[in-house]
């Protein structure tokens, strides 16, 4: 299996034998849920479909409800499919996967929402540095600066760093090494930040190199 959904709980620090201090995110991964399997003979492709976090059935639609019905599994609240295609272990609807998967050690992605910060301008959204302080400037010390020309082309070419919403993106970030595998809390814990807030939902696959 190539990777499970998760949950960010929050960040903390670990020490080694040696008393190397490592700092980690600690993120709840699983158990998920196998709710659908697709073939490449009826579907086109080879994928596993996983749902992660129970919720409740009075706020599942009908078509879901019969969707996890199938796979005789309670009402869930994320699905992912996964690629399937080099995986030697078939998987039917129902199996539960844990945290278990995952080795100390083992290099991981992980993607994920980053936090939403709003309307933001171009020092904060793009490391823009502040304009001189003398001179007689009085209010344009965090102004863009020029954004275009005036003769020609007369217009503001596309894709120019400007002020605007900040954040609230999917953002995926590789190679973060695997410190500790809790299975019993099925925690993950992975060296450095992740993307989102906490209890943001996150995707966790096996880095391929």
């Amino acid at each position: 299996m190539s990777g499970l959904i998760g949950k960010k709980i929050g960040m903390t620090r670990l020490f080694d034998e040696t008393g190397q201090k490592a700092v980690v995110t600690i993120i709840e991964a699983g158990p998920c849920f196998v709710t659908d399997v697709k073939t490449k003979d009826k579907n086109g492709y080879d994928a596993v479909q996983l749902g992660f976090e129970n919720k409740r059935e009075k706020v599942t639609t009908s078509p879901l409800k019969g969707h996890f019905k199938r796979a005789k599994v309670e009402p869930l609240r994320v699905l992912k499919e996964f690629d399937f295609s080099n995986s030697e272990n078939p998987l039917k609807l129902g199996d539960k996967l844990t945290v278990d998967m995952f080795t100390e050690g083992e290099i991981v992605d992980i993607s994920g929402t980053t936090k939403g910060k709003g309307f933001a301008g171009t020092i904060k959204r793009h490391g823009f540095s502040l304009g001189p302080k003398s001179h007689g400037q009085s209010d344009r010390h965090r102004a863009p600066g020029s954004i275009g020309q005036s003769s020609y082309p007369s217009r503001v070419i596309k894709g120019i760093k400007m002020s605007g919403r900040m954040g609230g993106k999917k953002m995926t970030v590789k190679n973060l090494k695997v410190i500790k595998v809790d299975t019993e809390n099925n925690y993950l814990m992975v060296k450095g930040a992740i993307p989102g807030h906490l209890k943001n939902y996150v995707i966790i696959t096996r880095h391929n190199f």
